[in-house]
């Protein structure tokens, strides 16, 4: 049975509906930065999504070739995730997402280093024949945070947050959206095949005790 994540770590991946309070450990991803609208035909973040997959699938299929990646164990490739900006915005402007900044990210296992990341990469040049120079090793430690399951569209996330900021301040938090520390989504469900109203994302958002 191959290990999933999302099972393994519900607490993680799998919130109730309503906020709650966790803390996030370390973790390493594979990532590729951008800006602009998400929605845009064939635009940057729908191409940095193609070049995720080519190296986590490269990875997990690492099994079938001569590489030997030490430690491994058959898994399910995490969820698509994504960390969004805007300058001059704490949190997000819904409204304004040709603004947007996203580090488009898909969580390796602990056993995967910068070595075998590295392996991937010139095996996914190789074998596919595309360029993958925009994909990088990213380490991210995201510590406490507030976060809640939203169901619906992703225009219609305002009132998750606005819930989620809520139950923060009443259990002696408060906001704390830096440079650093940024407005994260989990996907669990592929848009392409969803119906907008029944999508599953995993909101979050950093805080820190009040005072």
């Amino acid at each position: 049975m191959a290990f999933d994540f999302k099972k393994e770590y519900k607490e993680f991946y799998m919130p109730k509906g309503k906020p709650s309070i966790v803390t996030v450990p370390k973790m390493n991803f594979i990532a590729v930065r951008g800006t602009g609208d998400p929605n845009e035909e064939d635009g940057a973040y729908k191409q940095a999504i193609g070049l995720l997959y080519g190296i986590a699938f490269t990875i997990k299929m690492s099994k079938m070739g001569d590489h030997r990646i030490e430690g491994y164990f058959d898994y399910v490739v995490p969820p698509l995730e994504g960390f969004w900006w805007q300058e001059g915005v704490v949190g997000i402007d819904y409204a304004r997402k040709a603004d947007f900044h996203w580090i488009s990210v898909i969580r390796l296992p602990d056993f995967v280093t910068q070595a075998d990341f590295d392996w991937a990469v010139r095996e996914a040049i190789a074998k596919k024949k595309q360029d993958f120079s925009k994909v990088e090793f990213f380490t991210y430690d995201e510590g406490l945070c507030v976060q809640c399951m939203h169901i619906g569209s992703y225009d219609d996330e305002p009132a998750t947050v606005e819930a989620m900021h809520r139950f923060a301040k009443e259990q002696g938090y408060v906001l704390d959206i830096t440079d650093q520390r940024l407005h994260h989504e989990i996907y669990l469900s592929d848009a392409r095949k969803v119906a907008p109203e029944k999508l599953k994302t995993v909101v979050r958002h950093p805080i820190r005790k009040n005072g």
